[in-house]
């Protein structure tokens, strides 16, 4: 690939702004070792100054995380100044990060995926719902499992509810599924896409939450998993089905749980899965052979035709 301007665009204001710029540090060491021209901008900055670099770059690369960023507001941005960047357009990460949404469009296109209530506001005292407990209790778009609650009796769940109507955010109550955690991440063009060698998720603890995901040595992340042939199909059949059905482009990340007796239920989709040399979806390009500058690349390659082909169609 020719040397390119590339605007790296990350932080912003999230609860997830920190783990954004550490990505960040490594996509922008990665690509100027490649010979590439980058310009990494704090989102914080505002949106004009974003809008002016966006039209003196060849692309951007946006390593955002939560809201603004995986809600589809900057992409929606970027499309009006003109400038390609990597994955996802606004309305499939829209749907994506919200997942009742993408929980509705899953259960409508046959895919799998656990029980679940969506709470857009609190329920009345006494309300119970209608899943045994456990429970897990989540923030209907908040990501890297910040602010999830497993929860066994009314009191774990009125606590839960308290924290995450506390701080105005839509609430997910999910039935937990007892299993293993697998994630499958997607890559390629529009039409061309392929699944990657899924990871087995071990946490140390009960279940892979937000300390297991960022500290040392959190969980065993196992790549490629070790399932046999046929589960692994079906999981990668699975996350290319869920990554056409919220209409993604370019990459995404699907996870799941896998269920003892061998059935699989999607949990969500990432548009903007982490991106440093030890996160997942690079460990699963790397099993396919794909290092990852190749991967920081391949993605912008395919943002530059990604970004040609919707001229086009406009």
């Amino acid at each position: 690939m020719e040397a390119m301007r590339i605007l790296l665009v990350a932080g912003g204001w999230s609860t997830e702004r920190e783990i954004s710029l550490i990505g960040a540090r490594a996509i922008e060491r990665t690509l100027a070792a490649l010979g590439h021209h980058v310009t990494l901008f704090d989102l914080k900055d505002g949106f004009e100054p974003l809008l002016e670099l966006a039209r003196s770059h060849d692309a951007a690369f946006l390593n955002l995380h939560g809201q603004p960023g995986e809600d589809g507001l900057v992409q929606a941005l970027l499309d009006r100044a003109g400038c390609p960047y990597q994955g996802a357009g606004p309305a499939g990460s829209f749907l994506a990060l919200n997942k009742a949404a993408a929980k509705a469009l899953f259960r409508m296109a046959g895919i799998r995926t656990p029980r679940y209530v969506f709470l857009p506001r609190r329920p009345e005292d006494g309300w119970r719902p209608p899943i045994p407990f456990p429970l897990f209790v989540k923030s209907n778009t908040g990501g890297s499992s910040i602010d999830l609650f497993r929860v066994v009796d009314e009191g774990g769940l009125r606590k839960a509810l308290d924290t995450l109507f506390a701080q105005r955010q839509e609430v997910l109550v999910e039935e937990m599924i007892p299993g293993r955690e697998v994630t499958c991440g997607v890559l390629g063009r529009l039409g061309q896409e392929r699944a990657l060698p899924p990871v087995l998720i071990v946490p140390k603890r009960e279940f892979f939450d937000y300390h297991d995901k960022y500290a040392d040595n959190g969980a065993d992340e196992i790549c490629p998993a070790p399932l046999d042939g046929d589960t692994v199909s079906r999981v990668q059949a699975a996350a290319l089905a869920a990554h056409r059905c919220l209409g993604l482009t370019g990459y995404s990340r699907a996870d799941f749980r896998l269920r003892d007796d061998g059935v699989l239920f999607i949990l969500e989709v990432n548009t903007l899965p982490g991106m440093t040399s030890a996160s997942l979806v690079p460990k699963e390009a790397a099993a396919s052979g794909i290092s990852f500058g190749g991967l920081l690349e391949s993605l912008i390659d395919v943002a530059v035709a990604e970004r040609g082909r919707r001229t086009q169609e406009d």
